[in-house]
């Protein structure tokens, strides 16, 4: 920690003391470590912290992230909830009464402190390991009249034991995320041993959260409920099915509220988020399921459709079920109907394949200009009407012997160069035909982009693009004309949103191929119908874009 920083930790383990850490337990010796460096600061400052306490705010929360970066606090998934959804959360709860509260990586406490307050009489249990976060927590519990009921754990919530109470236990709080490449190899076990315990299967490309979620269904007992606010990402992708699996299952999932892209739920990082509440034991015939557009708009958590639980067990992907899908109305087909979605080609190591000063000596024949990078896309606009600002793909034949004579030697050149640069060794290399193979596919009439903050871009490409795997190609299966093609690359493009996608941490939305395939579309005649005609059929979800 830089001398600025460490000094402003110091001012901040000082507060936390003259606010009563003290009184929560015994301080961990990491905690002990920063009070014996804690500066002097001074009354004023400790009495106004007091004062934003019992108004309900977190000046502790606040200061400490301040003081740590998002960078700095990702190791440690330390993201801290704003208020409208502790609040939000906490009011949920209070459909019940519970014995006793666990936050699970308070941080702060905002959690535990907000449902201390809601509940008088629950016993209060809150873990954490980060030590100036443990500070601030304890000092918030005291600052908050909460001491004498708390407990607070330094250590890890997977390995948090909870004795028996008289009542049902909450568990409430916002998990943290880390991703798994962050997590150690015995937590990774840790997670497909407590996995199979329950006869379920986990992947060790699950993020912190996703054990978090194990952990509370082996903490948890039939009567106990709870509310976590997460990364959206488990909704959709693979290594989520394990907290799908646990809602259907153990945890007796009630009600997901999943918060639009355009609304983020933490100001320092762009990751959709979710609300999952739960009443373990119990088994639903149907969840209730929501998108909401703001905070405020989360209420109680009560608002949203009934899906039944046959539809959750069929389905892979839950973000779709979040809305009502509107059936196909006449006039529409899918996307895959009209066309095959590919995803463009990998090249094994784009510092080799694609141009540069180590390629300046080979021939234009070899060179295809190609979208490189999804911006380019979105740049574009409705139509690639040029390559002049794209890069060039090195794509070689196959079969060296093929070349004229005069482009041997340059390209024997480039290609020693290559190996030098280790292009022949990677896993895509050595599974190609031969490896300086590129093998770029022909240029789609339509290209797509399909990771992004934002829906797809769909642009036409009559300047003949090719493109790598940043983007998806559309490959007519009919013979649809030029104006066609421009009519359904303006359509895709006002009408698709994220809800058809699949949602990712750092708020991405993501189109498999497939997926993009199942995109509704005016069919054929439609399209060449003439604008006045086009506007007049019949929505689907948007307007339908005015044809060329």
């Amino acid at each position: 920690m830089a001398p600025a920083s460490e000094a402003h930790a110091s001012e901040l383990a000082a507060v936390a003391l003259a606010l009563g850490a003290r009184e929560v337990g015994r301080l961990s010796p990491g905690e002990e470590r920063l009070a014996a460096g804690a500066a002097r600061v001074p009354r004023g400052k400790v009495a106004a912290f007091r004062e934003a306490i019992a108004r309900g705010e977190d000046p502790i929360g606040a200061a400490f992230c301040a003081l740590r970066s998002p960078v700095e606090r990702r190791p440690l998934g330390a993201t801290y909830t704003p208020r409208a959804v502790v609040e939000a959360m906490t009011e949920w709860a209070a459909s019940a009464t519970p014995a006793r509260v666990v936050d699970a990586g308070a941080g702060s406490g905002r959690f535990v402190v907000a449902a201390g307050r809601r509940f008088p009489r629950a016993a209060l249990v809150a873990t954490e390991i980060d030590p100036l976060a443990l500070l601030g927590l304890r000092a918030h519990l005291a600052a908050a009249g909460l001491a004498r009921r708390s407990r607070v754990v330094a250590g890890d919530y997977r390995s948090l034991a909870l004795g028996a109470v008289r009542g049902p236990t909450l568990f409430i709080g916002n998990p943290p995320y880390v991703r798994h490449h962050a997590i150690g190899a015995e937590w990774k076990a840790w997670l497909v041993r407590r996995a199979k315990e329950l006869g379920l299967h986990a992947s060790q490309l699950a993020g912190l959260h996703v054990h978090f979620f194990l952990a509370t269904a082996h903490l948890a007992r039939p009567g106990d409920y709870g509310a976590f606010v997460t990364a959206a990402e488990w909704l959709d992708v693979n290594y989520g099915a394990l907290v799908r699996q646990l809602l259907l299952g153990p945890l007796g999932g009630r009600s997901i509220h999943l918060v639009e892209p355009t609304s983020p739920v933490f100001p320092d990082a762009q990751a959709t988020a979710a609300v999952a509440c739960f009443e373990v034991g119990s088994r639903a015939a149907e969840l209730t399921l929501a998108r909401v557009t703001s905070l405020e708009a989360l209420g109680q958590l009560a608002t949203g459709r009934l899906v039944r639980r046959e539809r959750l067990e069929r389905s892979a992907r839950w973000t779709p079920l979040t809305t009502r899908a509107r059936p196909t109305p006449a006039g529409y087909i899918e996307l895959g109907e009209l066309c095959r979605v590919h995803r463009g080609q990998v090249t094994g190591k784009n510092s080799v394949w694609i141009a540069g000063p180590h390629s300046e000596t080979l021939p234009l024949s070899v060179l295809y200009p190609a979208v490189t990078k999804a911006r380019e896309l979105f740049a574009a606009g409705h139509l690639l009407a040029d390559t002049a600002g794209l890069r060039r793909v090195i794509d070689l034949p196959a079969d060296l012997d093929a070349l004229p004579a005069a482009q041997r030697a340059p390209i024997e050149r480039f290609l020693r160069t290559a190996r030098g640069m280790g292009a022949d060794r990677g896993f895509i290399a050595r599974h190609r035909r031969a490896w300086w193979s590129v093998g770029l596919y022909e240029p789609a009439p339509i290209l797509a982009t399909y990771m992004a903050r934002r829906p797809p871009a769909f642009v036409r490409n009559p300047a003949g693009a090719r493109h790598l795997n940043i983007a998806h190609g559309l490959y007519p299966r009919v013979s649809l004309s030029p104006r066609a093609l421009d009519a359904l690359a303006r359509y895709l493009s006002s009408a698709t949103d994220v809800t058809q996608g699949r949602t990712y941490a750092g708020g991405l939305t993501k189109f498999e191929p497939r997926e993009m395939e199942r995109l509704p579309v005016p069919t054929p005649e439609l399209l060449e119908a003439t604008p006045a005609a086009f506007r007049a059929a019949r929505r689907f979800r948007t307007k339908p874009a005015k044809l060329l």
